[in-house]
């Protein structure tokens, strides 16, 4: 699986506005395989963060009722361009996603 993360971070006023796409499966663990006819294991994301030059500013747990390659947009006062925000996750087999970019 490929753990890409896209990100984008721009001034809206004295808002930082942040779009954050990461391709991910999402899978509930409730759907069948139409070909074997097995269920299909669970595999989603379970804790996603971003920090804005690197304090926390996000926290998210999720589950199984998030959609394939889940996009996400929040919002952070107090940050200016030429500021890092930093995007983590977790899926639930342990494998990491991460991304940064600086706002403009």
């Amino acid at each position: 699986m490929d753990n890409s993360m896209k990100m984008r971070a721009t001034m809206q006023g004295d808002v930082a506005d942040v779009k954050v796409l990461i391709k991910h499966i999402m899978e509930t663990g409730l759907r069948k395989d139409k070909d074997t006819g097995k269920i299909i294991p669970a595999h989603f994301i379970d804790l996603v963060s971003a920090t804005l030059n690197g304090k926390t500013v996000l926290e998210m747990q999720w589950g199984v009722g998030v959609s394939k390659n889940p996009y996400f947009n929040f919002k952070v006062k107090g940050a200016k361009s030429g500021d890092k925000i930093a995007v983590s996750a977790v899926d639930n087999l342990g494998t990491n996603f991460s991304g940064e970019v600086v706002i403009s």
